[in-house]
């Protein structure tokens, strides 16, 4: 039997003439959660300056073909659904779309933010709108989809912990971190969610009989859960995520609240606390025998429960909040906000993100937004968790997806990524199916259809787009020159300002190299950034702002700076010797405001 199989063959509480659209309808949606779940997260090929692009894109293609596969097969009833969840997508679009006129933030990530919550709210509406009749089966399809994504991680960990020789970087991504796997994705906090999600979905294959069906026996039923619940949890210790470490226990708490699931999915669900009990063993042995580092182990000596710098930037950011606490910083500019705001505490670290959603969402928008966005949110978290509460196992096990990448987003920021974020919409859409309408009529259906389509289709177009920057930073053979390839990416409308970091980073310092450093300076802020925005200040006659940029570099204690910073030092041995800018303090404090 094939994948395509765990769909029905027609709905009947949709339309009566489905089922000549049904062989297409599968076809589609198993295309598109295979290539948007499984594969998204796999695909380790990437080119600079981005890692993860491919992957998102991989991401909004198959979120693309699915959609468009349900609302051509006629799977979806027809009508426009509310909840929290999609208003506050709405509305953070909408904040999203303003930014450009609110506070000057580049167009290029203004489309790029609209671009994922409008994806978001798109699987939103398409899981809501999925038939009752039709809600377990497609989520049977998914989770087979994230099992596959899982069991296909579980290779890549163990050849990036135990053969790290093997991972060529292209089909096995090189793990940077000693005694660490992280997953394609290269992030090993990525790798922990992604098996979360891989051990909620084998207990939906469990509980809902797709094993049963396929393996002919309770007991291999059984016995094949146990395998994959340990698989997934023995490679969440290789990624020494602590998240994923919480993660395991809300598995197990589970096993233990949830008193509808079957007898031995409860006993494989509290298991899983033996399972990590026994991996951390398992890897403890063999690390010691093989004088190989383990992860895990040291970070938990070294870090304990906490992350320093974690805390760290949560303190700032609420320091930020109370500096401005009506308007934020303002959608996108939270990392230009933080660098150059004083603070003489702040982790040593680049950061881009808070680190937790709702605190990101608070010092963007401020109090009065952020407020609002926040109880749209948790008003549909707390619709589906009263459904999952009083509804079916599938409604449970579609609501834990969404709690793992919740949890997970307290300590990271999962959601900034399509592979995470569209995958937990659908999820969340799919808790709420079958609800009832605001809108009735068949509209709804070519207009899915039609996004899906649209959607799929313009992630060609976004590669080549992005394939000027790559030019710029990895030149094929007969390239034109850097100033002509640097032009041509900042004609890029998604990805102009790393077009605009090479102009401000390259170029001699002066109106040009400024005005490209205050774009880029939205996005990403690093040393090499920061010292040319104080060489191009200083070179346009805004000296003191040269050197209050410079007082923020040196908060970073960043050795890229070292050599340019220890010119003072050495001239202040010579007498008479000139003094470059950067060897004196500002006169003058600055707001982050006056710098962009």
């Amino acid at each position: 039997m094939t994948l395509a199989a765990t769909l029905p063959a027609a709905d009947p509480l949709a339309d009566p003439h489905a089922s000549s659209n049904a062989p297409h309808r599968q076809i589609l949606t198993l295309l598109g959660l295979l290539i948007g779940v499984t594969l998204a997260p796999l695909l380790a090929y990437n080119q600079t300056p981005s890692a993860t692009l491919y992957n998102q894109l991989l991401a909004f293609a198959g979120l693309g073909l699915a959609v468009a596969g349900l609302a051509w097969g006629r799977s979806l009833l027809p009508g426009w659904r509310v909840d929290g969840v999609s208003l506050g997508l709405l509305l953070m679009t909408v904040v999203a779309l303003a930014a450009p006129m609110t506070h000057h933030l580049p167009w290029s990530m203004a489309l790029t933010s609209a671009a994922m919550l409008l994806g978001a709210l798109l699987a939103v509406q398409t899981g809501r709108a999925v038939a009752q009749g039709l809600r377990d089966e497609l989520l049977t399809l998914f989770c087979v989809a994230l099992v596959g994504a899982g069991l296909l991680s579980v290779i890549v960990s163990f050849v990036q912990m135990f053969f790290p020789a093997l991972a060529d970087g292209n089909f096995i991504a090189r793990s940077g971190l000693v005694g660490r796997a992280v997953g394609n994705m290269r992030q090993p906090n990525h790798l922990a969610s992604l098996l979360m999600w891989a051990c909620v979905a084998s207990v939906w294959l469990a509980q809902g009989g797709w094993l049963l069906r396929r393996l002919r026996g309770t007991l291999a039923a059984t016995v094949a859960l146990h395998v994959l619940l340990f698989l997934f949890v023995f490679c969440v210790l290789l990624s020494a995520s602590r998240t994923g470490m919480i993660g395991i226990g809300l598995l197990a708490l589970w096993g233990l609240l949830d008193a509808r699931l079957d007898r031995r999915v409860r006993i494989a669900l509290m298991s899983t606390i033996v399972m990590f009990a026994v991996s951390w063993w398992l890897v403890g042995w063999y690390t010691e025998a093989h004088h190989h580092a383990f992860g895990a182990q040291s970070r938990v000596s070294e870090e304990g429960a906490g992350s320093p710098s974690r805390l760290a930037i949560l303190k700032n950011a609420a320091e930020l909040l109370m500096r401005y606490p009506l308007t934020g910083s303002g959608w996108g500019d939270f990392n230009l906000a933080w660098t150059m705001t004083p603070f003489p505490d702040r982790p040593v670290a680049f950061f881009d993100h808070t680190h937790n959603i709702v605190m990101q969402l608070l010092v963007e928008m401020g109090l009065p937004l952020g407020l609002l966005v926040l109880g749209l949110l948790l008003w549909g978290l707390w619709r589906a968790l009263a459904l999952a509460w009083r509804g079916g196992a599938g409604t449970r096990c579609a609501f834990m997806l969404v709690a793992m990448i919740g949890l997970h987003s307290l300590f990271e920021y999962p959601l900034w990524y399509a592979y995470f974020l569209l995958p937990a919409a659908l999820a969340f859409g799919l808790c709420l199916a079958g609800g009832p309408t605001i809108a009735a009529g068949p509209a709804r259906r070519p207009v899915l259809a039609a996004l899906g389509i649209v959607t799929t289709a313009l992630v060609p177009l976004v590669v080549a787009d992005y394939l000027r920057i790559v030019h710029i930073y990895a030149p094929p053979q007969g390239a034109a020159s850097l100033d002509e390839r640097i032009a041509e990416g900042q004609r890029s409308p998604l990805f102009a300002l790393q077009a605009d970091y090479a102009e401000a980073t390259v170029k001699p310092p002066g109106p040009e190299a400024l005005a490209a450093a205050q774009r880029t300076g939205h996005h990403l802020i690093d040393t090499r950034l920061m010292m040319a925005w104080a060489k191009s200040l200083n070179a346009v006659g805004q000296t003191d702002k040269a050197r209050y940029v410079v007082q923020r570099l040196k908060e970073f204690n960043n050795r890229g700076s070292d050599e340019w910073l220890e010119e003072c030092d050495v001239l202040a041995t010579i007498d008479g010797a000139p003094r470059p800018f950067q060897c004196e303090p500002p006169q003058l404090p600055y707001s982050f405001r006056e710098l962009r």
